[in-house]
């Protein structure tokens, strides 16, 4: 099944931008497709191996911060290749 998933990386200290760019990089460094925007970044792939990666990312970043929130949206289909049409 494949999934779209949206995140929204938040460290709560002064020093968040170099936790959200490498949060960013480790995404990218993978073989899942990955769009970011000035908001969030979207990663898209197949459930069974996208949650796993993105579970261990996640703990990574971490415990690699005091205080992070993270905010998650799954959809259940592969919508990378959207484009509006209006």
């Amino acid at each position: 099944m494949k999934i779209s998933v949206d995140l929204t990386l938040s460290p709560l200290s002064n020093a968040y931008e170099e936790h959200v760019i490498d949060f960013i990089k480790a995404l990218r460094a993978s073989n899942f497709t990955v769009l970011e925007n000035p908001l969030s970044t979207q990663i898209f792939g197949e459930f069974d191996q996208l949650m796993p990666f993105l579970n261990e990312k996640i703990k990574d970043s971490f415990l690699n911060q005091d205080i992070c929130v993270l905010t998650m949206k799954v959809v259940k289909t592969d919508r990378s290749d959207y484009e509006p049409n209006f």
